[in-house]
């Protein structure tokens, strides 16, 4: 299985170090391994400020507020398939994360910006991959664990 990873940064408030970038890769790789997903796939990851991702929220959810997070699937919600373009890699869909709004929470939370980036990009695969915590208690409960198992694969523990 090959992952492509296409990165964006959208915004200029908070510095988007090489590292950062690395961690946010081994994010998402690390949740897309524990998922056991078999196929070449490809996922759109986009740094944007707290503006910047209202107005996705806006535009796209109807939601006029900020937000951490958005996760945009590329797979047919009615049949839950996947689709890959021409025999190439699957396209899981967009991640598109406010490293502003992400700062905030990590002094919030009393832990760091890159664990903070880090579970946001664990939460919005396991989104990509059709899990939805809104959804059911149940539902929320598994997407805990997985993110807590893959966060702790990373080295990054959620207490």
């Amino acid at each position: 299985m090959n992952l492509k990873i296409i990165t964006e940064n959208a915004q200029d408030k908070i510095q988007c170090t090489k590292k950062l970038e690395e961690l946010t890769h081994r994010a998402i790789a690390e949740a897309i391994r524990m998922e056991e997903i078999e196929f070449d796939c490809a996922i759109s990851l986009t740094y944007t400020d707290n503006e910047g991702i209202r107005e996705y929220n806006r535009d796209y959810r109807n939601k006029d507020a900020v937000t951490d997070v958005l996760s945009f699937p590329m797979f047919d919600t009615e049949t839950e398939e996947i689709y890959a373009l021409d025999g190439t890699a699957a396209e899981l869909g967009d991640i598109v994360i406010s490293l502003e709004r992400a700062k905030e929470q990590a002094e919030e939370f009393g832990h760091s910006f890159e664990r903070e980036v880090a579970f946001l990009c664990v939460h919005s695969v396991l989104h990509l991959l059709g899990y939805d915590h809104e959804r059911s208690e149940e539902e929320d409960t598994l997407m805990r664990e997985k993110q807590r198992a893959v966060m702790s694969a990373l080295g990054l523990e959620i207490k």
